[in-house]
């Protein structure tokens, strides 16, 4: 491959890596400084009062998700263990995915499945993660 290609590609991929994380930060930071955990938690766990699931268990999923979300946004933004941030996101959206389909929010879900998109092409493209705090660990690891 000629240079030039991938280092698009490497470009590519960092800017892709950066849009997500900073998409999922403020998502999280929103909820955290928003209405607060408490506030998104109790909200949000009103839609499921309908479904099978105990709200004792959504209202804890959803007062954990804006932590959750935050982190995972800042690793992302960082480059700071993505491979590992990659999957917790991927595993993220399945739960989401699970109780959004128990509401049978048909389109919500159609959106949570393009992150769970993103999520598995910037883990399968990993190997173009260039611009990232874990490539400049991994520099430094090799000439020490």
């Amino acid at each position: 491959m000629p240079l030039d290609a991938k280092q698009d590609r490497c470009l590519a991929y960092g800017i892709f890596r950066l849009a997500l994380g900073i998409n999922i930060l403020i998502h999280g930071l929103g909820r955290i400084f928003g209405p607060g955990p408490a506030g998104f938690a109790s909200k949000t766990a009103e839609m499921f009062a309908t479904t099978p699931l105990p709200h004792w268990a959504v209202y804890g999923f959803l007062f954990a998700v804006p932590f959750i979300e935050a982190a995972l946004g800042a690793l992302l933004t960082l480059g700071l263990f993505t491979r590992w941030a990659l999957v917790g996101g991927g595993l993220l959206m399945i739960c989401l995915i699970f109780g959004t389909a128990m509401r049978s929010d048909w389109n919500t879900v159609g959106i949570q499945m393009i992150y769970s998109i993103t999520y598995f092409l910037l883990l399968m493209y990993r190997r173009y993660d260039a611009w990232s705090v874990d490539r400049l660990f991994a520099r430094f690891g090799a000439r020490a």
